[in-house]
């Protein structure tokens, strides 16, 4: 691939985490069939559960709107979400009695790389995803499954 291929949205309220998943399958769905990319069911799958963790916690947690970029490249779809909330999220200890709060935890393991920043309004977060199966980061996403 030449470049880069992304999509991006600015989203506000709860209704767009809707939105944001079927901007992601329409974005995995141009890859397939406009750019001849291979997406593998496992990578479909994973992306849409980091859009959707990722998006559903900015909207929770951050007062006004979020970015969202999904961009692909290097064999990977790299997610982005941008929220004016300057806490970064930190992941809690494994406790199978737990009920919720495993998204993080559930993100980490399904990605082939996270990163966290704090940006001088917000924070931006990073989860990079590969698109092939047998890459990076697709033995953990079968621990999850």
């Amino acid at each position: 691939m030449d470049c880069a291929l992304s999509v991006s949205a600015e989203l506000e309220g709860s209704e767009d985490i809707a939105r944001a998943r079927a901007l992601t399958r329409s974005f995995l769905a141009d890859l397939r069939a406009v750019h001849g990319l291979e997406v593998s069911v496992r990578a479909t799958w994973a992306i849409q559960l980091v859009v959707s963790e990722l998006v559903t916690n900015a909207r929770k947690y951050a007062p006004g709107p979020c970015l969202l970029t999904l961009k692909a490249g290097e064999g990977a779809v790299e997610v982005t979400v941008w929220d004016s909330e300057p806490c970064l999220p930190v992941a809690r200890s494994t406790d199978p009695c737990r009920v919720g709060q495993h998204g993080l935890e559930i993100v980490t393991a399904v990605c082939r790389s996270f990163e966290m920043h704090r940006e001088p309004v917000g924070k931006r977060i990073t989860a990079s995803v590969a698109l092939a199966d047998g890459s990076a980061g697709d033995e953990a996403g079968d621990q999850v499954c």
